[in-house]
């Protein structure tokens, strides 16, 4: 989810050709261990590059509904011609809203598509409040409904908090959207593509850090413990970082981590990775840990 989305997108896609003969194995380092919390990896499914390469969403209501995901492929037509070129990781609330992040190259506002359960959807637009980041990477909407985290790229030390679109009674599509709070960070974050409430004071997030320095590992599996229910006043948050995400390939170069999901009905979390080069059309992943 770097910027500019648009010309990122195409370098990528454009590049696959020429990286195609560049295929040799990648084996990730094995990260320290940093935390009590233990997720194990039990699965993995193919990440399609076009429709399941940027977020997902586990949807509780109704019930039987499948899994979301979005990616380059899944942004309509009508929202790209308008600047929304960059959709990032969805969340969906535990009484059926739907909710997708969407940046544009330029500007400054960014944009939370909602879809209610009965299948309308509305366009809930935020101006950008001062020194805050034009990047939507992500939305995560707490278990009570009424309030959403999002999060910005680059280093930070911090999330930001708006009523839930949609879903809180003090939003309008025809009202900006307002910035409620800040989830202050005790520790910097680098790239955080996506975050779950795992509990109503507990995010797991996915980060695509590339250096390693702030936790000792690149693309960390991370965990924020925040100090009381997000609301309309600001919150701290203690980061721990749990594993490194897995990185395997049979092309070597630059893994990107995406959006992440936890289910608790089954208790399985779930984290895009997707592959360098090549290998992004053929073993990007969607990996399923369980906690132990």
């Amino acid at each position: 989810m770097r910027m500019p989305a648009r010309q990122r997108c195409h370098a990528v896609l454009a590049g696959l050709v020429t990286l195609a003969t560049a295929a040799t194995l990648s084996v990730a380092a094995t990260a320290p261990a940093a935390a009590a919390d233990t997720w194990t990896e039990v699965g993995s499914d193919r990440a399609d590059p076009l429709t399941e390469s940027q977020g997902l969403a586990s949807v509780e209501v109704p019930a039987g509904s499948p899994n979301r995901y979005t990616g380059i492929g899944t942004i309509p037509f009508g929202l790209t011609v308008r600047g929304w070129n960059h959709v990032g990781d969805p969340d969906a609330s535990y009484n059926g809203y739907y909710v997708e992040p969407y940046q544009a190259d330029s500007g400054n506002a960014k944009m939370f598509r909602v879809q209610a359960p009965g299948g309308a959807w509305s366009e809930y637009v935020h101006t950008l409040s001062p020194g805050e980041a034009l990047n939507n990477s992500f939305d995560t909407i707490s278990p009570n409904g009424s309030w959403m985290v999002s999060g910005e790229w680059g280093t930070m030390n911090r999330l930001l908090v708006f009523p839930t679109p949609g879903v809180n009674p003090g939003t309008s599509p025809s009202a900006n959207l307002p910035q409620a709070s800040t989830i202050n960070l005790d520790h910097a974050v680098r790239d955080v593509q996506g975050c779950d409430f795992a509990t109503s004071t507990q995010l797991l997030c996915s980060s695509d850090d590339p250096e390693g320095a702030l936790f000792g590992m690149t693309k960390p599996l991370l965990r924020i413990d925040l100090s009381a229910e997000p609301g309309s006043a600001d919150v701290n948050g203690h980061v721990t970082a749990l594993r490194q995400l897995p990185l395997r390939s049979s092309c070597s170069g630059s893994f990107e981590a995406e959006g992440i999901d936890y289910d608790r009905r089954t208790g399985t979390l779930r984290v895009i990775v997707v592959s360098p080069g090549f290998c992004v059309l053929t073993d990007s992943k969607t990996y399923r840990f369980t906690k132990s």
